[in-house]
């Protein structure tokens, strides 16, 4: 099954010059939201990832999954106000404009091995606010698995990480 027929263009979406990649089709489609979750987590099987982040909000569906795949636990990362305990908070810049992510002070032990997770990577804003939070907790991190990586944006080369960046579908 060819993934990238599953994935719809939207033009000028959220803002004029932007071409969004649509993954809704995917998501309803049962067999190809299977394929890209196995895409996502076969390159860790057996590295022993004790805990997966995903970033809201597409990163819990996939997220979620991974974790589930990997026998893992998964922690969100949230926009602010979103979670009910102490957190600490990372500021970033988006593709269009610029947010903020929290994570509660206490979902990763130091030392425990996180593979990071989301639906696309794109300028690396986001994953790499992602990234530093769970670093600020000790958390090692494996590696950043992605079903979308827009290759012409470079995303990858700002993570600052050491671990294995695995994109299912590039454009």
């Amino acid at each position: 099954m060819d993934l990238h027929t599953l994935i719809r263009d939207v033009a000028d979406y959220p803002k004029p010059g932007i071409v969004f990649k649509d993954i809704s089709p995917l998501l309803r489609h049962p067999a190809g939201l299977a394929l890209a979750v196995e895409h996502m987590a076969n390159p860790y099987r057996g590295l022993g990832v004790d805990i997966v982040c995903g970033a809201e909000s597409r990163g819990f569906i996939f997220g979620t999954a991974v974790a589930q795949a990997l026998s893992a636990g998964f922690v969100p990362i949230r926009k602010p106000g979103k979670l009910p305990y102490k957190t600490h908070s990372m500021a970033y810049e988006l593709e269009y404009g610029s947010d903020n992510l929290e994570i509660h002070t206490d979902a990763i032990e130091p030392g425990q091995t996180v593979l990071m997770v989301d639906d696309l990577l794109a300028t690396g804003g986001t994953m790499r606010a992602c990234c530093d939070l769970v670093r600020k907790l000790g958390g090692e991190i494996a590696g950043v698995t992605v079903l979308i990586e827009l290759t012409f944006l470079h995303g990858r080369d700002k993570l600052g990480i050491d671990g294995d960046v695995h994109a299912v579908l590039t454009y």
